[in-house]
């Protein structure tokens, strides 16, 4: 949260409002606004919306969501973030920070035995590269299957329908980078 309170400040002094005016502005006290942006106190999304209609911003910019990946460009293996999972357990997250101007995706699958990936993998107009770290896969496009195993590579048009299932009886994990055309 010291960010937020670093980019509501940084915010306001740029624009050269004085606290007693931005707490004025939004119906609160200087010193709640002093506290905020010296990370010693969290608004609520109320006073946040105020906070960021009265610096002419959004909420989003004040939180860091619009943050492009040069700013934050490292995601800790702890950090990933989860997407989705499917009935059969298998796992998707994403692995990088989020940027509208990303020009792939990186993203972990993690596959209990014996399951596959239905559900999880966009099928859009771009191109996937799948890299098995753990385990061996079978990856099935337009009426063909393919094997690999840890350390093959394989790489294809995005928007052909395709399933990878988990040949082991050991949880299993495969790399997965995706990249859509900027339209």
């Amino acid at each position: 949260m010291f960010k937020l309170g670093e980019r509501i400040r940084k915010r306001r002094e740029n624009l050269n409002i004085q606290t007693n005016d931005l707490a004025f502005l939004i119906g609160v006290t200087p010193s709640l606004i002093s506290q905020i942006e010296r990370a010693k106190a969290f608004p609520s999304i109320i006073t946040l919306k105020k906070i960021a209609d009265a610096l002419q911003t959004s909420v989003g910019n004040l939180i860091g969501e619009n943050e492009t990946f040069s700013n934050n460009p490292l995601v800790s293996f702890d950090d990933k973030r989860l997407v989705q999972t499917n009935d059969e357990g298998t796992t998707l997250y994403l692995l990088s920070n989020h940027d509208q101007h990303k020009l792939f995706e990186p993203h972990l699958l993690t596959f209990p035995p014996g399951s596959n990936s239905t559900g999880l993998i966009n099928y859009a107009v771009g191109q996937s590269f799948y890299y098995p770290i753990i385990g061996s896969f079978k990856i099935e496009i337009n009426f063909k299957s393919y094997m690999l195993s840890t350390g093959d590579s394989f790489y294809l048009n995005s928007n052909s329908y395709h399933t990878i299932t988990n040949t082991t009886q050991q949880e299993a994990h495969i790399l997965w980078i995706s990249a859509n055309p900027i339209l």
